[in-house]
């Protein structure tokens, strides 16, 4: 086992991995950038060093101070979280080099899945089923104008590398597709470095399903059930639950199978997420593989009792799985808000600040994971996230009505947040029935405009 973990990121995901480690016995190293000298992730850490200024490429991404941290605390492994160095096999082969254990993939697993187009592929021999689309990179948009044409509108053009909704476009009509391929090429430049993009059929209607993987370094692996991610803004998702309302026993063991085959075919270590898109005939489609943990992992140890950031760092300490397949079930339901500086009134623009008044809810089946506290001044500089309220109950509907009642006892005051739209969605009709798909937030902002006209 581990003796000492450097997080190498920040907020309420480093406070979460801190909170793993000490119940573990394992000390922790907390990096941080000179405007987070404040946070809690810094407070809480057993060390702390300092990596360098606000922006993230001078500091979370310094994959050198990074390293040179965990040397010179004398760090056994690096947990990474999510987002900033986490699907980055430059980053994990670097960490090899110095021998220092990334918690995580290996390099060469991580280079597979986060190449969209080569992760596509890799499924395709795999026989899982995948979105129609392109198996090669387009490189310019009068060639993707052509294959747009055999592939049939709407579509989605994707960046190869990345996520998070950069270098993504959805695309209706012919007139749209060159002016929507340059700028989703131009983003993904600016995002991940690569330009290069790959279309897909787009499933209109469709919900985002992803299936939670642990595999160990001996061949051993479980899926965790499922989540549903349809509830999303602009590709960003605001809402999951586990398990998926209205799917079936078999159709849900079906792609949980298909998401251990999926991982075994590239021997993948660690904990993971299969992504599907699921159509209105409940027809499957693989669409990426996240090779890291997610934001939403803890819908799914609500419902599992399985402590997957504790799993992470046994499997990366060489431990076999003790879990196996039969001894996991799922248990209630559980659901995620994402509390998010911003102002849903101005077009949800970031709204950093400093929380002059804060109370978060508690009780029964209440869980937040958050890195915020009375007086802590949000930077600008990052991610909006601020904050993650999970409920579990016995059943879905329960779970809605404990969300309402934590959302509606939160005081956040000196910024702005989305609380109030996402306590307004936990009492939507088409919400609380399970009439849910990736198209659920656009439709609801719409008709919330026409009744404020009206």
């Amino acid at each position: 086992m581990f003796n000492k973990i450097l997080i190498a990121n920040r907020g309420e995901i480093a406070v979460r991995i801190i909170r793993a480690c000490r119940e573990m016995g394992i000390s922790t190293v907390a990096v941080y950038s000179d405007i987070d000298k404040d946070s809690l992730h810094v407070q809480l850490a057993d060390e702390t060093i300092c990596i360098g200024p606000a922006k993230a490429r001078d500091s979370y991404l310094k994959m050198d101070r990074i390293l040179s941290a965990a040397i010179s605390t004398g760090a056994d492994a690096i947990h990474p979280g999510f987002g900033f160095l986490s699907e980055s096999p430059k980053f994990a082969e670097l960490c090899m080099k110095c021998n220092i254990v990334f918690i995580g993939p290996s390099a060469r697993v991580i280079e597979r899945m986060g190449n969209k187009q080569e992760a596509r592929n890799t499924m395709i021999k795999a026989r899982v089923p995948v979105v129609p689309g392109t198996t090669n990179p387009v490189n310019s948009a009068e060639e993707g104008l052509k294959i747009a044409k055999e592939i049939g509108y709407p579509l989605i053009i994707k960046a190869s590398s990345g996520g998070g909704g950069k270098g993504m476009r959805i695309v209706h009509s012919s007139d749209k597709f060159i002016s929507s391929f340059k700028t989703a090429s131009q983003e993904a430049r600016n995002a991940f470095g690569d330009d290069s993009l790959y279309i897909e059929k787009y499933i209109q209607n469709a919900r985002h399903i992803e299936v939670q993987i642990l595999a160990d370094n001996y061949g051993n692996t479980v899926h965790l059930g499922e989540r549903d991610c349809s509830i999303q803004r602009r590709h960003q998702k605001l809402i999951e639950e586990a398990p998926a309302y209205g799917i079936s026993e078999e159709l849900r063991k079906e792609m949980g199978l298909t998401a251990i085959k999926a991982a075994q075919s590239i021997s993948y270590n660690n904990a993971g997420t299969v992504e599907f898109i699921l159509d209105k005939d409940n027809r499957y489609y693989f669409i990426e593989m996240n090779t890291r943990l997610q934001v939403e992992h803890g819908v799914t140890e609500m419902v599992t009792g399985i402590d997957i950031v504790k799993e992470q760092i046994l499997i990366a300490s060489g431990n076999k799985l003790k879990i196996k397949q039969e001894d996991i079930s799922i248990k209630g339901h559980a659901i995620e808000c994402r509390i998010n500086a911003e102002s849903p009134r101005n077009n949800f623009l970031p709204y950093p600040g400093q929380v002059t008044n804060l109370h978060m809810p508690g009780g029964c089946g209440v869980r937040i994971d958050s890195a915020l506290y009375h007086s802590y001044r949000i930077p600008s500089t990052y991610d909006s996230l601020i904050a993650k309220v999970l409920v579990h109950d016995e059943s879905r509907e329960e779970a809605i009505k404990k969300m309402r009642g934590a959302l509606g006892e939160i005081i956040i005051e000196g910024i702005e947040t989305n609380v109030d739209f996402l306590y307004d969605i936990m009492n939507d009709t088409d919400y609380c029935k399970g009439r849910i798909n990736t198209g659920f937030v656009e439709s609801f902002l719409d008709e919330a405009r026409l009744e404020k006209i009206c």
